[in-house]
């Protein structure tokens, strides 16, 4: 193992001057910095991190707890997270919680095991008021930037999101301007607060368009493509005589689209579907899903930032980034049929 008197003996200089050199002090000149790190490089000088976070109090770690990796919609996010991070001089350990409350426990607690100096948490969302685990990072003071809107289980903490309400009204006002009075609505998880906001949404374009909620058409769904199939199945079985569908989540929005083909109705001149996300297989599912953008890779950068803002102890406030409708092929105007025809 290289030492830092061993770049020393080999430059003719202190083993003081060689960690100055190579921590771009001021007081080293740059011919002599050049020299170090040149040598330094050379020999397969590797510094040691743990006796920097001691002298620092600092270990350039930041953890990052999300459902899953494949996640489509969190892919992007913890790929910008990354980037980020790394070029601010972190590096980033990625945990999984497989959307359960246990596990999410365990996984903050072995980051916090680690000395980690900020974690980025996207929440297993509870009905529950209240959560051990989050109230003791309050009381640790460690800075937490979540990847979503705060419930109040973890309200006390920074957080980054998509303007949701905003979004999901301006997917189901697409469907009105298209002639859409009948639109079904496919609910996320109850306990998710971007589940509520979404159907905010839907509620706020139904009543600027002076109509009310049909609670016939709004069906309890989930965030994948089983719970968009279910749902479909559970209209057909009632005789839901909706001509268009809003989902909350791209993937339930997918599902139901393939039941619904499968069923033989015609996508979108029998029935229109939206959903939110725009996550990569909605562009390319076979007929190409209208839906609201969520800015993923904005919005890892936003959460650094953020976690930035935290790591220098300055106030922050949460982030909401602008939500945007992209149209295409799934929603097409309601064709009124004459008498007769």
């Amino acid at each position: 193992m290289v030492r830092l008197k061993d770049i020393a003996l080999r430059a003719g200089v202190s083993p003081m001057t060689v960690s100055k050199a190579l921590r771009d002090a001021g007081d080293v000149s740059a011919a002599t910095q050049a020299r170090v790190k040149m040598l330094a490089a050379q020999m397969g000088y590797m510094p040691d991190s743990a006796a920097q976070g001691l002298r620092t109090r600092t270990t350039k770690l930041l953890g990052l707890v999300i459902p899953a990796i494949t996640n489509p919609l969190l892919s992007r996010v913890v790929l910008a997270i990354e980037e980020r991070a790394r070029e601010l001089g972190f590096d980033v350990v990625l945990a999984q919680s497989l959307n359960t409350a246990d596990r999410e426990e365990s996984c903050i607690r072995r980051l916090l095991s680690r000395r980690v100096d900020g974690m980025f948490i996207a929440p297993v969302y509870r009905m529950e008021p209240d959560a051990p685990i989050y109230r003791e990072l309050l009381a640790r003071g460690v800075p937490v930037v979540l990847l979503g809107p705060p419930a109040p289980f973890c309200g006390g903490f920074a957080s980054v999101d998509v303007e949701d309400t905003a979004g999901s009204q301006m997917a189901t006002e697409h469907l009105l301007k298209l002639g859409h009075t009948r639109i079904a609505f496919l609910s996320g998880p109850q306990a998710a607060p971007w589940s509520r906001a979404r159907f905010e949404g839907y509620r706020r374009a139904l009543r600027d368009a002076n109509r009310d909620v049909d609670e016939r058409l709004v069906f309890q769904a989930g965030s994948t493509s089983e719970d968009g199939a279910k749902a479909a199945l559970q209209m057909i079985n009632e005789s839901c005589d909706a001509t268009a569908v809003q989902a909350a989540h791209d993937l339930v929005a997918i599902g139901c689209a393939e039941t619904f083909l499968a069923q033989g109705r015609c996508i979108p001149e029998e029935l229109s579907i939206v959903g939110f996300g725009n996550i990569m297989l909605a562009e390319y599912f076979r007929v190409p899903l209208t839906t609201v953008r969520h800015a993923k890779f904005r919005l890892g950068l936003a959460a650094v930032e953020t976690m930035a803002q935290l790591l220098r102890g300055q106030r922050v406030e949460a982030r909401h980034l602008p939500a945007e409708l992209v149209v295409r092929a799934s929603t097409g105007r309601r064709e009124v049929l004459s008498p007769g025809s």
